[in-house]
Parts: C-alpha cells; structure tokens; sequence
C-alpha cells in the first residue's frame, strides 16, 4: 500500500466510547482562551507561583500581558518579529509568552542552562530582536547580545513573584542568587517597565490562526538544533487534543502541576495551554525537587501531573511519597522518554492515580498519542506509547522507502499526518523537505502497531540520545571533542541509564604520543555544552570500528559497553 488515504485505522473502533476520535474546533488561538478566562473568571486563580506563595488571577494576568506587549511595541517589536523567552517555570514566562503573541510577534523559546555558544547560535538563527530573561542571567545575555541580533533585554527577578516577607528571606539567606540589575543601556527591568505604560492604550494586533507563533529548537535526529515553526493554530488546535486526551479531568477543579520546563514544547501544551483549556491554575515550580513537588500535591490539590519518567522515579523514592495525602492527584502523562512498566506500576500502587505513557515531538506541537485513561472499555497497555489523538493518522513505513507501509506488526518508521503538525523548519527548506513527504511527517523513530491500533517505539533510526527527555544529538558532542588539541577521532552515543534513561559516552582516539585523563576531556566539554549534553563517561581506544567506506560502527561500540 502506498501513501494514500487508504490507512490502517484499528483505534477508531477501540476508541469508540471512549474518547473523541474527531474534535470540531474551537476556531481560536491559545491567547483567545486567556482573554475569555481573563473576562468570564476575572478573579479565578491562573497561575500559582509556588516558591513565592503568589497567586495571580486571570484579570491580573491579562493586565501584565497587556502591559508588557505595550512594552514591546514601545521597543519596536512588530507583527512578525522574534522574541526569545530565556526564563524558567516563573510568572515572567507566562506573562512573556503571551505578549509576544498579542502583538503578532513568534516566541521563540530559550533554554537558560544553554552556554553563550548554544544561544548565539539559536538568537542569530531566530533572528530575534529582543530577549526577556531575568537579573539571574543578565551577564549570559549581554554577552551574547553583543554577537547576535539583540537590540534589547528585559530582566525580571525571581522575587518580583513572591510575598515581601519571603523574598526578604531569600535574599538574607541567600537563597534566590539575584543579583541587582546592573545599569546597562539596553537591558530594562521588568517589573518598572510594566509600570511605566496604561494597559488601557492597549492594542491587540489581529491574529491569523496560520501565522507563526512560536519557534521550537529541536536537535531533531541529525545536525545543528532547527527551529520549528508552530502556528497559532497547531498550538491551539493541540490544546484541544489534550484536553479531550484528558477529559476526566474536570473543568475549574483543582490544579496542574508545571514543573516541566515551559521552555520545552511538552510543558507548554500540557501545562500552559491546558490549564486555560480547564480553567484550572498552573503550580508553578522552577525546578524539580521530589519533596517539594509531593507537598505541593497535597497543599494545591494538584489533579493532573505531566512529567518524565526520571521525575516519577525520584518521587516514588522519596521518604514523602506514602507520607502525603495525594488524594486529589487523578491522573499523569509520562512523555520525552520511555516509562518503564515496573515505575508505572508502582507509581499508581502508591500514588491510587493513572500514569499513563503518550508520545509527541516539538514538531508536532507536540501531542500525537496517548494511552486511555480511566476507562472500563479500554486499558492502557504496557510499554505502548497509545492510541492517536482526535484527527491524527499514523502509520507505519518502510525505513529506505516512505511510499510503502509496512505490515500490521512489523516494524517500521512511524509516519505522522495531523493539524498539530509543524508549519516546518525556520529558514530550511531542505530540512523540512526532507521530514515532510506528501503531507506525512516522517518521525525518524521505529515502531510497531497492534491490532487495536496501539503504538509502540522500539529503536530510533538516528543516534538520537535521550537524557531526561532532553534530546542530545551526537553530532554537536562530537563537534566540541574534535576541537580539543589532542583528540584524533571521537564518536559519541547513548548507553542505558537506571535513572535519566541513557547516559552520553564518548569513545576517543587520542593523537600518537598523546594522553589525557577522563576528567580532563569531560572538563573540556563543560563551558562548551549544556550539562545534560556533557559525556558522564569516556572510552579511550586505539582505533574505532569503522565500515569499508570509513563510516563509524557505533552500535558496535554500544554492544561492546
């Protein structure tokens, strides 16, 4: 069979009763669903920030958003224009991510642990012309403002959100590390600049559901990092999959927890989005810490929890866990890596909440399958990443040729067609030609489906490593082990890993006569890489395995250990 409209579709019968298949949309953009909270609940809670105990309602929300675009407008941001985000889970990334939307300008979306290399990169690739941080980075940023585009910054502190008495004690204690703002030219704070307009003047630019909204850099599964372009509409359109993923959740009861780094496309449909979707707050962390994240279950009565698989291995080990009332706790989603089946059993032994595997990619908004939850009719299954989301096809093809589908139950390259899927690749062509083919997106993962229409990964058809459900390719590790003066070849690929899923290892080939130690090649690598990309371990050998053509065998190197 070829690519056609003729596609295996076994889940739509075992769906049937179950949850919605089809969905007939909401013709909005995730912006439109702050401003109806913003106007129906004025006075509902959108978001809570935990650390700072600071609540902001869905009216105050709408007031800063208003605020801040009114500030970027003054700064000449216009319909079109980038503005890169590099913020963790605080109310300045929520509040930022939406005034760059209002005023028809693209996201694009920064991690804060990238080094200035990684960021430079990414700004100039974006384009972006203007970058909302916090005083905690201000010395990152300006040096990467002078080699990029960057016209401006504006920088918030993390106890702009937090009641007086605790940032006191933060700051006493010297707990938040934020340090006052240097008075540099370009860089504007926060919290004065919102001050400093009406909101009243305010000026919604009209949005077109097919324009840009946001950039998404992904590594994909070869090369430098690509921005995906996402549209209004298929973040919008995603936001409504999820929600019917998860319609047991109820509407306006209880909270979503979002410590999931909103930076990462994961959080930001099943976090951001869906709690406008359900009209329930986010609980917003900045990090990770099992204890904290199991007291604020119980304190925020916290009914759906997104998170990796690494997140729920640390809780389910926690002296806390049986401790605290997570009664309210309904259900979870475990994505960007693969849940292992003793965690998932354990974690709804002990936690009495589903946890259920789904599966999705930043090019695809990133939701495309998700295992039932909560019904009698059909059980999630084990290892299986689940069933399509209303209005996707998946398929699976031939490897070497997309045109041919592969059997039920044989392994294949999993093929995606949805309106969650990407607009494409920023400023590449090529790259967007090659991962969409005839309206498919082609996945680069292998996998399976059963009878009843379930999925399943079983290899990857890159090196692509998994670390956390952060996304390494080997590539760019490489690239930094050629610079050091006395590596001769390097290969780089992921090697199990009890807790993160797969760890980074490097297998090097020093120059003749030349030694260096484990810890010195890993030192090299730390100014150059983000901390998850860092190799946790390298292998020196005399030569590599390599084919006739002097390709490098490295799943030879993995079978070896």
């Amino acid at each position: 069979m070829s690519i056609s409209n003729e596609v295996l579709t076994p889940w739509l019968e075992s769906l049937d009763g179950v949850r919605p298949t089809k969905i007939d949309y909401e013709e909005v953009s995730t912006l439109e669903l702050v401003e109806r909270r913003a106007k129906n609940e004025p006075n509902d809670p959108s978001m809570i920030f935990a650390p700072g105990k600071i609540t902001t309602t869905y009216a105050e929300l709408m007031d800063s958003i208003k605020r801040l675009g009114m500030v970027l407008t003054e700064k000449g941001i216009k319909k079109g224009d980038r503005v890169c985000l590099l913020l963790p889970n605080t109310p300045h990334y929520v509040i930022s991510h939406y005034a760059v939307l209002s005023i028809g300008a693209i996201v694009v979306q920064g991690n804060p642990i990238y080094t200035n290399r990684e960021l430079i990169d990414q700004i100039n690739d974006s384009g972006a012309k203007g970058i909302i941080s916090l005083t905690l980075f201000q010395d990152k940023v300006n040096e990467v403002m002078n080699e990029t585009s960057l016209e401006f910054a504006i920088l918030g502190k993390i106890g702009d959100y937090m009641k007086p008495i605790i940032a006191f004690l933060g700051k006493l204690l010297k707990k938040l590390n934020d340090p006052k703002m240097k008075p540099l030219p370009n860089n504007f704070y926060f919290k004065s600049s919102l001050a400093s307009v009406d909101p009243d003047n305010f000026q919604r630019v009209k949005i077109d559901l097919d324009d840009t909204a946001l950039l998404q850099y992904t590594g994909g599964t070869t090369g430098r990092a690509k921005g995906v372009m996402l549209t209004h509409r298929n973040l919008s359109v995603n936001s409504q999959q999820t929600r019917s993923l998860v319609h047991m959740i109820p509407e306006k009861e209880g909270s979503v927890l979002t410590v999931l780094p909103l930076f990462h496309s994961f959080a930001l449909t099943c976090c951001l989005s869906l709690s406008f979707q359900a009209g329930i707050p986010m609980i917003l962390m900045p990090q990770f810490d099992a204890g904290k994240v199991l007291k604020n279950i119980e304190k925020y009565q916290i009914t759906f929890a997104p998170g990796v698989p690494t997140m729920m291995i640390a809780m389910l080990n926690h002296p806390d866990m049986e401790k605290r009332d997570l009664s309210s706790l309904m259900a979870g989603i475990s994505g960007a890596a693969a849940l292992p089946i003793e965690v998932a059993r354990q974690y709804k032994e002990i936690a009495k909440a589903d946890v259920v595997e789904g599966y999705g990619l930043s090019e695809t908004s990133p939701v495309v399958t998700g295992n039932p939850i909560f019904s009698e009719k059909l059980q999630p299954k084990e290892g299986s990443i689940g069933l399509p989301t209303a209005d996707t096809l998946i398929k699976i093809v031939d490897t070497d040729d997309f045109t041919k589908d592969m059997p039920q139950g044989e392994p294949g390259e999993i093929a995606i067609k949805g309106p969650q899927v990407m607009k494409g690749y920023w400023k590449n062509e090529e790259a967007t030609n090659q991962a969409i083919k005839d309206g498919w997106l082609l996945t680069g993962d292998i996998g399976t489906m059963d009878e009843q229409g379930f999925f399943y990964i079983v290899d990857r058809k890159k090196d692509l490593i998994i670390v956390s459900g952060n996304n390494v390719v080997p590539r760019e590790v490489e690239e930094v082990l050629y610079q050091h003066p006395i590596i001769l070849e390097a290969a780089v690929a992921g090697l199990p890993h009890d807790v993160k899923g797969e760890k980074v290892v490097a297998w090097v080939v020093l120059k003749e006569g030349k030694t260096a130690s484990e810890e010195e090649i890993i030192e090299f690598c730390r100014d150059k890489l983000a901390p998850y990309k860092i190799p946790k371990q390298v292998k020196f050998r005399e030569e590599l395995p390599k084919t006739l053509i002097g390709k490098i065998l490295k799943r030879k190197l993995q079978e070896e250990r």
